[in-house]
């Protein structure tokens, strides 16, 4: 269930690409659900005309997936065949992302990819002979950036090799209704949600075409967000433990990146002591590490040493390595908010997982417990805590507080604080650019004086904001997408 502050920041972003009478129908599917076109009018009150193009905008950007489904008929009437839409949340907030998804490809595969893959962010979908044309028509804008078609076609090769783009699934795929087997409450709420967007990664041969018949194109988001959290476990591996883990990890989740069968994967694929160290020479850093080193980092990493090394595998607990990437996340938060006292406080009780009592907090943070107690109760009114009131009955009654962090709840309370603060930052970049709207559309050249000084002060406003929301992003990618 998508939280009340992401709805707000995915209306928004639809709002500023699209426009609000966009936006209107995509919120109304955000808070309603799986809807029908005739549900979406009476909801929206818009004409059916503006549903239908607004739809047809958010299907184009993959925001929004139509299917057929079969409906049972009234007594005596056949079932017929009735089309629902639904909205692919996190679709829409990976348009945030564009920027770090252009920077993968930049990187990895070369200009030329880039440019083909910022076609398909633009428009959404498009099929090859579209991507070419686009590709041409920007190239005469530029001298020297014309391209064979063999080029072209290489180049799109390669992006679908490295599985950054992938066909779109049929516009309107008919999903099949649930077997016999299947009780009515497994047909019903989350569960029913979940086999319909399942029911939709196809395979065979239903895929979405234009007019001419051509495949058409999109960019495949799982596989970005997958590089992400690889590069995030790499990234906490490396600053927890020592370069070398990171080394280590990083030749295993490039060695096996090719057999992950989901996004989230709990562990790596498993591969043996052999392959690793093989992987392991392949980088420069990785050259100065003998088999014995590995063998400690992987031991390290949290791999279950075999005791006779032979055939041995290893797999890495990639699950567990996210866990303390977003306890440290939380930690920090404690840490900025509310103060050290309050942060080694809170790091016991997470650490503790389970119920501790105000005296044993007190006493093992070396915080007075007068403080200790208004600390705790700050977090926990903060909704940081969980706490329980516990009264004894003996010769004299007494009364004892514990104190708990409860992950499952915060976790979800973290993630919505932070899809505020994102939308937060967004509408002061655009009330920034509404401010300065005069002053860029003024020629650069003509930016003299103090109307040059004015741009100077607004490009590094818009870089800070940028750059905050491109950190806060990452912290929401943690508790959101891996």
């Amino acid at each position: 269930m998508v939280s009340q502050h992401g709805i707000k920041l995915a209306v928004h972003l639809i709002s500023s690409y699209f426009g609000d009478v966009v936006s209107k129908v995509c919120e109304c599917l955000l808070r309603r659900g799986t809807l029908t076109l005739a549900q979406i009018v009476r909801f929206t009150e818009l004409r059916k005309q503006n549903v239908i193009n607004s739809l047809l905008v958010l299907g184009q950007h993959n925001c929004v997936q139509a299917f057929a489904i079969q409906q049972e008929g009234g007594f005596g009437e056949a079932p017929k065949i009735i089309t629902q839409y639904i909205v692919l949340f996190d679709n829409i907030i990976h348009h945030m992302r564009f920027p770090k998804f252009v920077t993968i490809v930049s990187e990895e595969l070369g200009k030329e990819c880039e440019e083909l893959f910022e076609g398909l962010l633009q428009h959404g979908r498009l099929s090859v002979n579209q991507l070419v044309d686009r590709h041409k028509q920007m190239s005469n804008q530029s001298v020297g950036l014309c391209t064979t078609l063999d080029a072209l076609q290489g180049s799109f090769n390669r992006l679908v090799n490295a599985r950054y783009v992938e066909r779109c699934p049929a516009h309107e795929p008919f999903l099949a209704p649930p077997g016999d087997d299947e009780t009515p409450a497994k047909k019903r709420g989350a569960k029913s949600a979940k086999r319909k967007q399942d029911s939709l990664e196809l395979n065979g041969d239903a895929w979405a075409t234009n007019k001419n018949k051509e495949v058409l194109w999109r960019v495949n988001f799982e596989e970005f967000v997958r590089r992400l959290r690889h590069k995030e476990c790499i990234r906490n591996v490396r600053a927890r433990l020592d370069n070398g883990a990171g080394v280590v990890l990083s030749a295993i989740l490039e060695a096996t990146r090719s057999e992950e069968t989901k996004m989230k994967m709990e562990n790596s694929v498993p591969l043996s002591m052999n392959t690793i160290f093989e992987e392991v020479m392949k980088s420069e850093e990785g050259r100065s590490m003998t088999l014995e080193h590995v063998r400690a980092i992987l031991d390290q990493l949290g791999c279950d040493i075999p005791v006779v090394a032979i055939d041995e595998t290893y797999s890495i607990d990639l699950k567990n390595i996210i866990g303390m990437a977003q306890n440290q996340e939380v930690e920090s938060i404690v840490l900025k908010k509310y103060g050290r006292e309050a942060y080694r406080m809170f790091r016991l009780l997470s650490k503790a997982g389970r119920l501790v009592e105000t005296d044993q907090i007190s006493n093992t943070t070396f915080v007075e417990k007068k403080d200790a107690v208004k600390i705790l109760y700050q977090l926990w009114n903060d909704d940081y805590l969980q706490m329980e009131n516990v009264i004894t009955h003996g010769a004299r009654q007494s009364q004892f507080l514990l104190w708990k962090v409860n992950n499952s709840t915060l976790w979800v309370q973290v993630l919505d604080d932070m899809f505020h603060a994102a939308l937060n930052l967004k509408l002061r970049i655009a009330y920034e650019q509404e401010q300065e709207k005069e002053i860029m559309q003024i020629p650069r050249e003509k930016l003299v004086g103090e109307l040059e000084k004015r741009y100077k002060r607004f490009r590094k406003r818009r870089i800070v904001l940028e750059s905050s929301l491109m950190k806060l992003d990452d912290a929401l990618m943690l508790f959101h997408d891996f």
